[in-house]
């Protein structure tokens, strides 16, 4: 059984008892977190897909760890120019433990 969500802007595919990192939740390690942005769910009755979410479904998950990805290099230039620009950004992420994938529909 899995289930597709939506978080920041971009879609994850989720199974039980898997890790997975998305876009950073302001919640402390430890703590029960409670998605509703379910696009779809394919399981033993078949497959769900919402319009854009499915009514009544929701995924349960633990925040294990909040963190910062590595580092992406960003170099703008133009030739000729004396024009350079590096910079660099580390995107924030929430690492969560999926515990359950209700379906109430």
């Amino acid at each position: 059984m899995y289930a597709i969500i939506e978080n920041g802007g971009k879609q994850y595919k989720i199974e039980e008892g898997k890790k997975v990192k998305l876009e950073k939740i302001e919640a402390p390690a430890g703590e029960e977190i409670r998605i509703d942005n379910v696009l779809a769910i394919n399981g033993e009755a078949g497959t769900v897909i919402g319009n854009p979410y499915i009514n009544g479904a929701y995924i349960n998950g633990k925040v294990v760890a909040q963190g910062r990805d590595k580092k992406v290099t960003i170099f703008k230039y133009k030739r000729r120019k004396d024009y350079k620009i590096k910079k660099g950004h580390r995107q924030a992420y929430t690492e969560l433990l999926i515990e359950k994938i209700v379906t109430e529909a």
